[in-house]
């Protein structure tokens, strides 16, 4: 199952993406994993796995809103483990 099919599913809400979201943009250093039923999302591993995700963090002015689309994209095609 992925991010996006749990949230389809309403096994990962709004409250607890945003929440990843908001948590892995203010330090990608530390872990940070969102819960989805019995399992769990590792954000960075997401992040790291998605080509674009890696691209729009890097590049230089890149907006808010922009990183956390980006940071979301990631961790709804991201298999939950």
């Amino acid at each position: 199952m992925t991010g996006g099919e749990a949230y389809k599913q309403k096994l990962l809400t709004d409250d607890a993406l945003d929440a990843a979201i908001s948590a892995y943009l203010a330090d990608p250093s530390k872990p940070v994993s969102v819960e989805v039923g019995k399992g769990s999302i590792d954000v960075a591993a997401a992040v790291m796995a998605h080509a674009y995700a890696v691209e729009v963090l890097a590049r230089e002015g890149v907006t808010g809103p922009q990183q956390r689309h980006a940071v979301r994209t990631a961790v709804l095609l991201a298999t939950v483990g």
